[in-house]
């Protein structure tokens, strides 16, 4: 069996692709609205939108590790909670928007990014409990991640659907060959 020698082209594409989407990531982590129980951030928007166009690996590159990143220079102490539960949110969104539903596209990406909501909510709300050793503040802050998942999830399907970055990043991808 003779192994096929990676494109140079597709692997560039891939690898400038993810990097720009977890830059983003890390840049929208210093974006946040204070509320009750801490902040609501904005990072979700590239979370959701990176992992509806890329393939799982990268997408949870941009979610689990670029959230990470975020919080490791802004805010370390939930940097493997952040790993964890956005790192399962993009692989998820990223899944369910490849292999369900085929032939609704919108739709399939819809689901995953509901699915993917909840899990990064549930995750949240449990790593939480534990960095804080209280479930009381996951409580107080579960509003927020709710509110957080749901602008996140939007912002990314926004953009994804309607405002073209889907067909920019389907000729892109065309143009490179994958």
């Amino acid at each position: 069996m003779q192994l096929k020698k990676p494109d140079a082209r597709k692997t560039t594409l891939w690898l400038t692709t993810t990097a720009m989407f977890m830059a983003m990531t890390v840049a929208c982590s210093t974006f946040s609205i204070p509320v009750p129980g801490g902040h609501l951030y904005l990072c979700d928007v590239p979370i959701c939108l990176a992992a509806v166009l890329l393939d799982p690996p990268a997408a949870f590159l941009v979610g689990g590790v670029g959230s990470f990143l975020g919080d490791l220079l802004f805010y370390p102490l939930p940097m493997f909670v952040s790993l964890v539960s956005h790192g399962l949110q993009a692989i998820l969104i990223s899944l369910i928007s490849r292999y369900v539903l085929r032939q609704r596209p919108v739709l399939s990406s819809i689901l995953g990014v509901i699915i993917g909501g909840i899990v990064m909510i549930v995750g949240y709300s449990l790593g939480r409990a534990f960095l804080y050793a209280t479930p009381e503040i996951a409580l107080v802050k579960l509003p927020y991640e709710i509110l957080q998942a749901a602008i996140g999830g939007a912002g990314g399907l926004l953009l994804c659907w309607k405002a073209g970055v889907r067909k920019l990043f389907n000729r892109l991808s065309q143009s490179a060959g994958t």
